[in-house]
């Protein structure tokens, strides 16, 4: 029975039950997502260290793969057990597989203690929790959407996607406690594994929960029709009908989406911390509060679509974002690092190297290694933030770097043993760091002449642009397909939207930055993606504000 406030609001008990319910596997999603990026390189130590370089590489691999290509596997797996079982046992599984999953990895003995049991059983762990979150999202949109009133859709799934702030929040919040109570070494010995422990925390409060929770009206309704689903994948990837939508919500819906969600905070973050040198507690704090600032919008245009519609929104906001982050992410170089722009202006940099020596540096495991003249040049620069211009030599040509009136000679790492390039390394890099001081280049941002306002506002439009496409995006996915394949239909797009074009944003936006010698040319890559996402969406995809979700 609603209470007196409930009803004043408009949302029952047991409505604002399910939004809470089904949002806590979400901040478990975020919660453990910034865990291991936090600590990727204490985990790295811990398990990784003692391997040998070929063993190292195949972990890297399944690591990364772990993280972002096996989402849409779980997608499947656990899409079809939502569509055929039901949603909440199905819901009820991926949050304990993800929960155990993130505690275990608190309790597992490191490569000293095990050997190499110890990053084969992290590496598994992983891939686990990244099938269980291939489930989560779609079973908690599905959920909510059918618990929802129609004219509400919107408002009640746009909850979920506010989590990501709070499972920001909750990492950093118990990574700082955890160091500040025990310090920094005892923290990179032992004291990493308590953020990992505490999720159990988590992970018992929304089993509880969930245990609780009735099963989604529409589900429900089906089954006592015997009208569910004997083979939801036949249905939903075998019709032309079904697989139709299922690829106009990936490239017309979930692809732009989100590479502007990654934009507007992953990249910004990286941009700021990599490429402007900003000191990384200001760009946490700039990042937090903008986010904080803007997480409310996700309500506001999750609300607004249940008026206007959703697809608007979504394309409004794709079409925002590619006409605009040129000139914000300069504004952001402008008043984070004036020196930058400056030197940029006024002492350009060119490679003169052979073009055949130069390789396109797309590294998403982080263990390639480019060892070409040409290739360490410009990767040295791109780390840098510094521009330059591309100047053809001879075939055969040693790659050089030219500043004013002087010029570095780069060298070649191939055949190399491990100590010489590395020696070669430290000393180009030296030579290579003195060149671009004197030219005016700053190592890092002057912290006196960051215009912390301006940053602020530049980073919370960036969020904005977030909260359009993201927030209504739920309630359009879960509208688009049947009752009988919903589960599996939106789960898959969602994930290879948001796993494959989401997650390889920053390495190919790096490698497009060291391709073209500019620290904006990483853009292009979210601003072609969200315009194809935009012109398709626009032309092909269809309004579902309006549509029958309880259809079968």
């Amino acid at each position: 029975m609603a209470t007196a406030d409930a009803q004043a609001q408009g949302i029952s008990a047991e409505e604002r039950k399910v939004i809470f319910a089904s949002s806590l596997g979400t901040v478990f999603e975020w919660y453990d997502f910034y865990l291991y990026g936090s600590l990727a390189a204490i985990i790295a130590k811990q398990f990784f260290a003692g391997t040998d370089p070929n063993t190292a590489f195949i972990f890297a691999l399944l690591a990364f793969a772990a993280g972002f290509l096996v989402r849409p596997f779980g997608a499947i797996v656990f899409g079809r057990l939502g569509d055929m079982v039901g949603r909440k046992y199905t819901f009820l599984v991926t949050i304990l597989i993800m929960g155990a999953s993130t505690f275990i990895v608190g309790l597992l003995p490191n490569y000293a203690s095990i050997g190499i049991a110890a990053p084969v059983i992290l590496i598994t762990l992983r891939i686990l929790q990244g099938l269980a979150l291939g489930g989560e999202y779609g079973g908690a949109a599905t959920y909510v959407a059918e618990h929802a009133p129609d004219d509400k859709r919107g408002a009640f799934t746009a909850w979920i996607q506010t989590t990501a702030t709070l499972g920001l929040f909750l990492s950093l919040m118990v990574i700082l406690a955890t160091r500040t109570a025990i310090g920094e070494e005892a923290f990179a010995d032992w004291g990493w594994r308590i953020p990992f422990l505490v999720s159990i925390f988590l992970l018992g409060i929304s089993v509880w929960i969930r245990l609780s929770m009735n099963e989604s009206p529409a589900f429900q309704r089906m089954k006592d029709e015997g009208k569910i689903s004997k083979a939801p994948l036949s249905e939903a990837f075998g019709q032309w009908k079904n697989l139709k939508l299922v690829i106009l919500a990936l490239i017309g819906l979930t692809a732009g989406q989100a590479v502007v969600w990654y934009t507007g905070q992953f990249y910004a973050l990286f941009f700021m911390t990599q490429i402007l040198k900003v000191d990384g507690p200001t760009a946490n704090i700039l990042i937090a509060a903008s986010l904080l600032i803007g997480t409310p919008f996700f309500i506001v245009f999750g609300s607004l679509s249940d008026k206007i519609g959703r697809k608007k929104i979504i394309m409004v906001g794709c079409v925002l974002a590619a006409l605009t982050y040129f000139p914000l992410f300069k504004a952001l170089t402008h008043y984070a690092n004036p020196a930058l722009e400056a030197a940029q202006i006024n002492s350009p940099v060119v490679v003169v190297a052979d073009p055949a020596e130069c390789q396109f540096q797309f590294n998403p495991t982080g263990t390639k290694k480019f060892t070409s003249s040409c290739d360490i040049a410009k990767a040295k620069l791109a780390a840098a933030s510094v521009n330059y211009k591309n100047e053809i030599a001879p075939a055969g040509t040693v790659a050089s770097i030219k500043v004013g009136d002087k010029t570095l000679e780069s060298y070649s790492a191939v055949g190399l043993s491990k100590d010489d390039a590395a020696a070669k390394d430290k000393e180009f890099t030296g030579q290579l760091k003195d060149l671009i001081k004197e030219a005016g280049y700053p190592a890092k941002a002057d912290s006196a002449q960051i215009n912390k306002p301006m940053v602020l506002l530049l980073l919370f439009i960036l969020v904005l642009y977030v909260t359009m496409v993201y927030g209504p995006i739920a309630a359009m996915l879960v509208e688009m397909f049947p009752t009988r394949i919903r589960y599996t239909s939106m789960s898959l797009p969602y994930h290879i939207g948001n796993g494959w074009f989401g997650g390889l944003l920053p390495t190919t936006s790096f490698a497009l930055v060291a391709y073209a010698g500019d620290i904006y040319f990483g853009l292009w890559y979210p601003i072609v993606i969200a315009l194809m996402t935009a012109i398709i969406g626009s032309i092909f995809v269809a309004e579902t504000k309006d549509n029958d979700i309880h259809q079968h």
